[in-house]
């Protein structure tokens, strides 16, 4: 027997098994915010979804896009519109209005679902319908008992769920076709290598936009775990909600960890409890996390540190990294360390790399090609292996990453991982941030620059910094030059634009490499 895998299935279960448990808690005072939530409801809420995108003539397979921040009617599309056959386009609410128009225009979008703080700013793209998600605009589509029931779907595996657009950091974002098996399968690895379950509290630190939130909507759903909704991300806020909702599970950028820490710290100055020791665990992706950061969430905060690789078009899963049973001995530094690395493949993941280091996947949650654009889809998906565009290297069958391949610095015909570089940088503790990047160099072809925020109030000098990385790091590797800077660009997604911070430097040169 083969029944098709598809997202519906994990509100159904939570709806059969846990009608009465707390679904969601919605963000206080947020735009038409539902409070608290119990399955069945949630459950009610999204079949109105069903029904209202029948009313309005959105059939199967048609695009549904969402714009807003977390909140619990973006939950319920997950269900509302993947689980009866269209296709949710969670669009990042922190792109501007162009590129927002952009991707509705791209992805053929039949309805923009919008928050009411960028309802002005996208007036005027051009979508066929729009609603608010004010809570009044859209009180039909989501009514909690809504009249009638949704049209049937033949549900089909191979379906697309989601459209999920990459972040764009070197060309226009391109639209990742996530099938209902790869959300699913996604969802229930990822749900099992942290150990989801009923008894647990998900505070949504990550957008939802983000690959559907890492497939965590699903898992924690399926499993009948609550869903604790944060509409705008900050450490002491962050810290309260794990106080007063019990929260055990978190999944979060470093800079989001970085803004826990610093609010854990003026805990402690003022005397005051930081909650969740022993208690949450935390899984960490979006960049390679520097050691001395995992060490603090240790022994700062006593929360489990679990780190991720993935990418959008693998749903994202694609290695992990828990600290093992045997770790918990070693000391904290070293545990860190290990923890820092990417990680051995998840459960169904294929890892290797080829000659030029450039890390291949093969998993049955790899995406199913890009929306509307076959060229970059064969690039992607050659050979039978899905090409990442990461550098990498596999010890023991853990991956460890070195760079994005265009970001590797060659100094002296000699390979410079920027990731270690910044990592020993983020042991200072005065660094809040640093970038490091190849500059062209008359001697070495490339050197080594690294470009520095420091933390409020402090004046370690750029040769005291460089100084600092020759104690830790091979002295090739370390930094011939560091820049004080105020801010470091960033994608929406809080990735960081390593090609605007190079250009400056390579703007007489023909070629971005020396």
């Amino acid at each position: 027997m083969k029944v098709s895998l598809t997202v519906s299935d994990f509100l159904d279960r939570a709806e059969t098994v846990y009608p009465d448990s707390l679904g969601v808690v919605d963000e206080p005072g947020g735009p038409g915010a539902w409070g608290r939530v119990s399955y069945a409801e949630l459950a009610g809420r999204a079949r109105g979804v069903a029904v209202g995108l029948d009313r309005l003539g959105v059939g199967v397979g048609e695009r549904v896009a969402i714009v807003s921040p977390n909140s619990a009617r973006f939950l319920a599309c997950f269900y509302g519109v993947s689980g009866t056959g269209r296709v949710l386009v969670p669009v990042n609410y922190r792109l501007g209005a162009e590129e927002i128009s952009y991707i509705l225009e791209h992805s053929g979008a039949r309805l923009l679902l919008v928050d009411p703080d960028y309802a002005e700013p996208l007036a005027e793209a051009k979508v066929p319908d729009r609603l608010v998600l004010d809570g009044a605009t859209d009180s039909e589509l989501f009514a909690a008992a809504p009249p009638g029931a949704p049209a049937g779907w033949e549900p089909d595996e191979d379906a697309v769920a989601t459209l999920n657009y990459t972040s764009g950091t070197t060309a226009r974002p391109k639209g990742v076709r996530l099938t209902h098996r790869n959300c699913w399968l996604n969802a229930a690895s990822f749900g099992w290598h942290t150990g989801v379950s009923d008894r647990d509290v998900l505070l949504h630190t990550l957008p939802m936009f983000h690959v559907n939130g890492w497939g965590m909507p699903y898992a924690v759903t399926g499993m009948g775990g609550s869903h604790v909704i944060i509409r705008r991300i900050d450490g002491e806020e962050i810290l309260a909600r794990v106080a007063a909702e019990g929260v055990t599970l978190l999944c979060a950028a470093p800079a989001v960890i970085a803004s826990v820490l610093d609010a854990a710290t003026r805990r402690v100055a003022e005397n005051r409890l930081v909650p969740g020791r022993d208690t949450v665990r935390i899984v960490v992706a979006g960049a390679p996390p520097p050691s001395a950061m995992i060490a603090r969430v240790e022994e700062e905060l006593g929360w489990e540190f679990i780190q991720i690789y993935g990418s959008t078009e693998a749903s994202p899963l694609l290695t992990i990294n828990r600290a093992r049973p045997g770790w918990a001995a070693l000391p904290t530094e070293e545990r860190a360390r290990r923890l820092a690395a990417a990680g051995p493949p998840a459960l169904g993941v294929r890892l290797t790399t080829d000659a030029t280091g450039e890390v291949l996947i093969r998993s049955n949650h790899v995406f199913d090609g890009y929306w509307d654009q076959p060229d970059q889809s064969a690039e992607a998906l050659r050979d039978g292996w899905f090409h990442t565009g990461d550098g990498g290297v596999v010890t023991d069958a853990a991956l460890t990453l070195t760079d994005r391949k265009k970001d590797v610095i060659i100094t002296g015909g000699e390979n410079v991982s920027s990731i270690e570089v910044e990592d020993a940088l983020y042991q200072h503790p005065d660094v809040a941030e640093a970038a490091v990047i190849g500059v062209p160099d008359a001697k070495w072809g490339e050197t080594v620059k690294a470009l520095v925020v420091l933390r409020p109030g402090t004046t370690v000098t750029p040769e005291q910094l460089i100084t600092f990385c020759r104690d830790r790091i091979a002295h090739y590797k370390c930094p011939t030059s560091i820049e004080l800077r105020t801010v470091l660009e960033r994608t929406a997604t809080g990735k960081l634009q390593k090609f605007k911070l190079r250009a400056p430097y390579w703007k007489d040169h023909e070629r971005q490499v020396n």
